[in-house]
């Protein structure tokens, strides 16, 4: 494997098929009953149990008409409306807010309504936001370790990075996401940490090199059931190179990440992405990082525990250079009620070209602050 384009060539082949694959909303008609051809009139069921509190037009009644200070949400606000999938909503719609820590005026029609006629309404909700632009909830699929998201966010990342090697190396790298608009996000971030020495002193402590990026939202289908995303990141050489802790150059680092919905809430994940060093001696690298996973909840409704897999492969764009392989193990799992604090753990273990490597203990915590401060909704 001697020529770049030839590194690349299975993932941009593998997205190529899912792209070309049957349409996925044959495939949610198992899991959400509200797809396909059926009687049931979505708008009438709104009216009847939900607009007299959401109004008919999904804005929320007046103050004056609904007789309680609880501020209601705006179906119409794509911003808010598009973020969560179906089961989401389902799910507080069927046992109420106290199932997500909301309040309890919202109330429970678990008992009043059917799994087909909540999803029939939810169907008519989504039609109040009429902006497009907007990718679906559906493709918030759970964060892997490495593997970039196609889906934009708001939300702070702490990335924890434990070195097994005689290092001993304590690596944290928070990271800081916005979105803006429908498609748009900008992120941020620094590593900083403690590796051992081998001076008088012992230790080291020290920044990495800032980075900061953009993401954009190119294109997402949700009856294919994937997406994908245009990105790019800009390394700045802020750390000690001598200590370890940067790299000592100036890089670019252009990506494409993508995202295909399988049954049974599993998913796959890929990121393309090539390293260019505009000033230092890093080396320039093409990097594919793919990740398969599945979400599974504790009853019906409750926390979401997702156990994913991800291989990462690089290689220098010299002629003769070597394929490095890291499998990645992990589990991520919802902290909360509301599900929006989230931890994953897992091991970075070297499977080719991995002399002088040796396994990391890897994880993350992540706090989606859209869905509410870091003391809610527990």
């Amino acid at each position: 494997m001697h020529l770049p384009y030839r590194f690349f060539a299975v993932p941009l082949c593998l997205i190529g098929l899912f792209l070309a694959r049957p349409a996925f909303a044959d495939q949610l008609d198992e899991v959400n009953p509200a797809i396909g051809a059926r009687p049931i009139d979505g708008a009438k069921l709104y009216e009847q149990a939900c607009a007299a509190c959401h109004g008919s037009d999904g804005r929320g009644r007046p103050l004056e008409e609904r007789g309680f200070v609880l501020e209601l949400p705006d179906f119409t606000d794509c911003e808010f409306a598009s973020r969560e999938p179906d089961p989401d909503w389902h799910a507080v719609i069927h046992e109420g807010g106290p199932v997500r820590a909301f309040d309890r005026m919202m109330p429970a029609f678990g008992d009043a309504l059917t799994d087909e006629e909540i999803y029939a309404i939810l169907g008519h909700v989504r039609t109040f936001c009429t902006n497009d632009n907007w990718p679906r909830g559906e493709f918030n699929v759970p964060k892997p370790l490495f593997t970039e998201k196609a889906f934009p966010e708001d939300e702070t990342v702490f990335n924890v990075r434990l070195d097994t090697d005689e290092s001993k190396a304590v690596v944290i790298e928070p990271l800081y996401e916005k979105r803006f608009g429908p498609r748009g996000m900008i992120e941020a971030k620094v590593p900083f940490g403690r590796r051992q020495t081998g001076g008088d002193d012992g230790a080291e402590i020290g920044f990495g090199d800032l980075t900061v990026g953009y993401r954009y939202a190119l294109y997402h289908n949700l009856d294919r059931g994937n997406a994908f995303s245009i990105g790019g990141e800009v390394v700045l050489p802020t750390g000690d190179e001598d200590d370890g802790f940067g790299t000592g150059s100036t890089k670019l680092e252009p990506h494409v990440s993508f995202v295909q919905l399988l049954p049974g809430d599993a998913f796959f994940q890929s990121q393309v992405q090539m390293d260019f060093a505009v000033t230092g001696t890093a080396p320039d690298k093409g990097i594919v990082r793919t990740a398969i996973g599945r979400t599974f909840t504790e009853g019906e409704f409750g926390r979401a525990w997702s156990p994913m897999v991800e291989l990462l492969a690089s290689r220098e764009t010299v002629s003769g250079a070597d394929v490095t392989l890291d499998l990645v193990p992990q589990m991520q799992v919802a902290l909360n009620t509301r599900q929006h604090i989230l931890l994953n753990v897992g091991v970075r273990v070297p499977v080719a070209n991995g002399q002088d490597r040796k396994s990391q203990i890897v994880m993350y915590l992540l706090w989606d602050w859209f869905d509410g401060g870091f003391r809610d909704g527990w």
